[in-house]
């Protein structure tokens, strides 16, 4: 089977190398590449032109949805792998990601994310994703996949018309098509083996930032996909619960703080003592594997959520202009 590598590139230039580089290096041969430059302002295009064999498209800048569309539509390709290009992958990466094909009733696999980071955010982030990349490992299909390390059909890929388009960052569209795959009956897997090396943010600013934009699009994808508000193979619950929570503790303490509620301010405390009550469980398994994030976790799962529940009601409040 022969498989298109496809990275769409924005200002990638002290990264796209590396990524490139970890390509080169494949165990498994039989692939092409294909690096679309979405509108980039810095020598992103020089750095790739210097690899040869590597496919450079060019397009303005449209956003990442866009641009893996525009290489899949290059290729013919049977299998389309998409990663990102300041992802580095593992020796046997495309291998390990090729493999699931063997069962003709996969049509997609999801990979696995490392960090060799120290920062203790990142840290924290890393062993977020861990735990989640652990429940997937438990499932015989999955319904979501990120396209940091994604591989698909191409014949199901195109009969999805590939990604939305309509998401104009990464903010989703790589779930929305996930989801909509699964709905179609299609067979998707985690490969735990298929590993990419990837770079998380190191400040608790940048990390709070990123928890907003995603709960902000999240409206936007389950404005589509309503049934996976509940549950889904990736998202853990508590995390849907500690939302809920938190939502009730802000209510409760204004209503203490404006009215001079006492009971008010009894129902905050105790929504308080629940939401980290709801944070034990990950913070006694991070514990086991870093003890210093198992730590700070029950605080910064305190501010996500807060960051998530701000995230989502302005992705409400867009929603409902745009539908007026």
């Amino acid at each position: 089977m022969k498989a298109s590598v496809i990275i769409p590139a924005y200002n990638a230039e002290k990264t796209i190398g590396q990524c490139l580089e970890a390509l080169e290096n494949q165990s498994f041969r039989d692939f092409e590449t294909i690096v679309v430059d979405d509108g980039s302002k810095d020598k992103t295009a020089e750095i790739v032109e210097k690899f040869k064999g590597v496919k450079l498209l060019q397009q303005k800048n449209s956003g990442p949805a866009s641009a893996r569309n525009f290489g899949a539509k290059s290729t013919n390709c049977e299998i389309i792998v998409f990663t990102d290009s300041d992802c580095i992958a593992e020796k046997n990466f495309l291998n390990e990601i090729l493999a699931p094909f063997s069962d003709k009733k996969v049509a997609g696999v999801q990979g696995k994310y490392k960090s060799r980071q120290k920062e203790l955010v990142a840290r924290l982030t890393q062993l977020e994703i861990e735990q989640r990349h652990e429940k997937m490992a438990r499932q015989e299909s999955i319904d979501f996949m990120g396209s940091y390390a994604a591989a698909y059909k191409k014949s199901v890929f195109d009969e999805m018309k590939g990604f939305d388009t309509s998401f104009p960052m990464a903010s989703g569209e790589d779930t929305d098509l996930s989801f909509r795959i699964a709905k179609a009956g299609y067979k998707m897997v985690f490969a735990e083996k298929a590993i990419v090396w990837h770079t998380h943010p190191s400040s608790l600013w940048k990390y709070l930032r990123i928890k907003f934009f995603r709960a902000f699009w999240r409206t936007k994808l389950y404005g589509k996909h309503r049934e996976k508000m509940v549950n889904d193979s990736y998202t853990s619950k508590t995390i849907k619960i500690q939302l809920a929570i938190i939502y009730l503790f802000i209510v409760f303490f204004i209503t203490a703080i404006f009215y001079l509620e006492a009971l008010a301010l009894k129902l905050s405390a105790i929504a308080l003592i629940v939401f980290f009550i709801t944070t034990i469980h990950f913070t006694a398994w991070a514990l086991k594997r870093d003890k210093a994030v198992g730590l700070i976790f029950p605080i910064i799962a305190f501010l996500r959520a807060i960051s998530f529940g701000i995230g989502l009601i302005a992705g409400i409040i867009r929603q409902v202009r745009n539908s007026i």
